[in-house]
């Protein structure tokens, strides 16, 4: 099977590390590296923006605690206070896209 330059197109042969034409990392084909299992760093990073108010975003990364903290936060206030875990939410989202946070709570790290 061929295997082409990500960045220019050129065709590359199979052992290849640099491509030639344009001098850039040919990308590695085998996902050895990357957990098939490891969370989504986009996905968090949406969940922590649109519903960080409920702690969304710390539940699918682990973070048990600071999700009930969160949710509770909203519920219990009937929503008066939302706008600090909501606040709290936005801030850890972008965080999470902006790569300051790049682990879940086991300490894999995220996928991009």
């Amino acid at each position: 099977m061929a295997k082409f330059c990500h960045n220019c197109g050129a065709e590359l042969e199979e052992q290849q590390v640099v491509c030639l034409k344009c001098g850039v990392a040919v990308k590695s084909t085998t996902n050895a590296t990357v957990d098939p299992n490891a969370k989504s760093k986009v996905a968090a990073g949406l969940l922590g923006i649109f519903l960080g108010a409920f702690g969304v975003h710390n539940f699918y990364l682990g973070y048990t605690s600071k999700a009930v903290t969160q949710l509770l936060l909203t519920v219990l206030s009937c929503g008066i206070l939302s706008f600090v875990s909501g606040i709290w939410g936005l801030v850890e989202g972008i965080q999470i896209l902006a790569g300051s946070i790049t682990a879940d709570a086991e300490g894999n790290p995220l996928k991009d």
